[in-house]
């Protein structure tokens, strides 16, 4: 027993002496020896209590009795400190660390995600994963066969629940890792695994050149009620990746710092008028130019060899105009690749006239890229290893478009500097290209400034 709680039971017994003399045990046994010799058998027995002339000492040993089994049932201070709480971070860190469970995780998408109305569901997911929840189960529907190959312990949705997390938030391995109770090693394998399946079994089904009649109107039409401009089926263009870590043989090391100063590695894609991609090339390191990555990526070959067949073919003053794509003065000048007279407007005002007209429909290529990055934002400073990034970029393309089909609502735009490159240099090559393209501009901008000059 403590000592208050001693102190308290000889408060007691004081209080029951003065309540009922006839039961004395302390007062009386001071007085005289005779009188504790009776005391003594009195208080030998609990019997001498019960017989009292009062209801005193009845109430007095009930209260006794409650009050030692408390003070026998509670924890000794000793074994309190030796067995300290855990420590508020500690507490904080295993809570976290729950939310992100395999437990957790199934209760909210299978029971919690179903009590909540669509909108507030979708949000909720958003913030967690990067997509709402109908197109996190389509991504997981596509992918769960090539996983379960792969003999994965973790359930499939939550393995790409785990990735989708690390690319929209742009998380390190070891962020992630002590999020879900992970190792390090492991959470890259995954991330590895699943961004190599959205970048090759993902990528045919939605990233396509649009070569279908139908797909091909639709493009070409809603480039001309944007632009004036006939025939334009896409915008190309170019953005480094920022790298978090420099590549490891430091003689290459200079080939990936970009025009903006960082190291990087070279993305390029071509959009349509949603600002979804249908070509996407990531083959040469931060600081090749645009012209060069362009003439090394697969687009290049198949326009140039007549791979890509497009039958919508018109004709402006006389020469053939199939359809094209658009693109900065960092571009060479083709006849399937349109670039601008002048980057300064120092042209002609019909020439004036289809480089305003030529930059507007090149800006939609400008905003998916700066969706892209807005939206998964492990690509504004990539965190994964060189052998991987082309992959993990790729996997983000494939994610945009699934989300720009969806209409998933438009994050803020990622926002990069202007280009300020000059025009590539015109290699013996492609001059015949050259030349046909560079009529078949002229022709087309004499025309869309008379059709606009007599409206």
């Amino acid at each position: 027993m403590d000592q208050s709680f001693l102190l308290m039971l000889s408060n007691l017994l004081h209080l029951q002496n003065s309540l009922d003399p006839t039961t004395s045990l302390l007062s009386d046994s001071l007085s005289s020896p005779t009188s504790a010799s009776a005391a003594s058998s009195s208080s030998s027995s609990p019997t001498s209590l019960l017989t009292s002339s009062s209801a005193a000492p009845l109430l007095f040993f009930t209260i006794a009795s409650v009050l030692s089994y408390i003070a026998s049932s509670r924890p000794s201070p000793a074994k309190s400190s030796a067995n300290p709480p855990p420590s508020s971070s500690a507490g904080k860190s295993a809570a976290a660390a729950s939310d992100y469970s395999v437990s957790a995780f199934r209760a909210l998408s299978t029971e919690h995600i179903w009590s909540l109305e669509a909108p507030l569901r979708d949000a909720q997911w958003r913030s967690m994963y990067g997509l709402s929840y109908p197109v996190f189960t389509t991504v997981v529907e596509k992918l769960k066969p090539y996983i379960a190959l792969s003999n994965l312990s973790l359930p499939s949705d939550y393995a790409v629940a785990m990735v989708l997390s690390r690319l929209s938030h742009g998380w390190s391995a070891k962020t992630v890792a002590a999020r879900y109770s992970l190792e390090p090693y492991l959470v890259s394998k995954i991330t590895n695994m699943v961004t190599r399946l959205l970048a090759t079994k993902l990528y045919p089904e939605f990233i396509k050149i649009p070569v279908s009649r139908r797909r091909l109107i639709e493009t070409t039409q809603a480039f001309e009620e944007l632009t004036s401009l006939p025939n334009m089926c896409g915008a190309i263009d170019g953005s480094p990746i920022k790298l978090h870590k420099l590549p490891h043989d430091q003689n290459l090391s200079g080939n990936y710092k970009c025009r903006y100063g960082y190291h990087s590695v070279q993305l390029q894609v071509v959009a349509d008028h949603k600002r979804i991609f249908w070509d996407v090339c990531v083959k040469a390191p931060g600081g090749t130019d645009d012209a060069a990555h362009f003439r090394d990526s697969l687009l290049y070959n198949r326009l140039t060899s007549g791979d890509i067949v497009w039958d919508k073919a018109i004709s402006v003053r006389g020469h053939p105009v199939r359809p094209y794509i658009v693109g900065d003065w960092c571009y060479p000048m083709m006849p399937f690749l349109l670039t601008p007279f002048s980057p300064s407007g120092m042209g002609t005002p019909a020439q004036n006239l289809f480089d305003g007209m030529l930059m507007k429909g090149r800006s939609v290529v400008v905003d998916a890229i700066g969706l892209l990055k807005g939206r998964w934002k492990i690509l504004q400073d990539l965190n994964v290893g060189l052998n991987h990034a082309p992959q993990t970029i790729v996997a983000c393309c494939v994610l945009h478009n699934l989300c720009q089909i969806a209409k998933e609502p438009e994050p803020e735009l990622w926002k990069e500097p202007d280009e300020n490159g000059g025009p590539p240099r015109v290699l013996d090559s492609e001059k015949s290209y050259y030349y046909f393209g560079e009529s078949l501009r002229q022709a087309m901008a004499e025309d869309l400034h008379q059709r606009l000059s007599s409206r």
